[in-house]
């Protein structure tokens, strides 16, 4: 699938929504992470160990869908937005390289964050250095 310039991701511990754009269209894309009972129990058990190993399986499908995105910000409610952010720097450096922001934002719709998203990089782009 071709991506837009611009992309924005949404997420918690639980989905990552992903939308890609231009001024002229939008790709939208979702991922949810999967539970095997196994670890629900240890989730419900006290156990934290299968967090991490389920959010990397998680945090690599995300990174997966945001290849070929030249500017992305990233969002969400949480603190997965920040461990999101971690696993791209230490697996997946290439795509790390084109996050230009973080930003705390709470459960929007997919319109809602497609605004949002927009007005973050029309501010973005003013910031950045004029060429002539």
């Amino acid at each position: 699938m071709s991506h837009h310039y611009h992309g924005v991701v949404w997420i918690d511990h639980h989905e990552a929504r992903i939308l890609d754009f231009n001024a002229d269209g939008t790709n939208a894309d979702k991922v949810t992470l999967k539970h095997s009972a196994t670890r629900r129990h240890a989730q419900f058990s006290g156990k934290a160990s299968w967090r991490e190993s389920e959010d990397a399986a998680f945090f690599d499908e995300v990174a997966g869908k945001l290849d070929g995105i030249g500017e992305i910000l990233i969002v969400g409610p949480a603190n997965a937005k920040f461990g999101f952010l971690k696993r791209l720097q230490s697996r997946h450096a290439a795509i790390a390289a084109h996050v230009i922001g973080i930003e705390t934002v709470d459960h929007p719709t997919d319109g809602e964050l497609l605004n949002f998203a927009r007005a973050y990089f029309r501010k973005a782009d003013r910031m950045l250095p004029q060429v002539d």
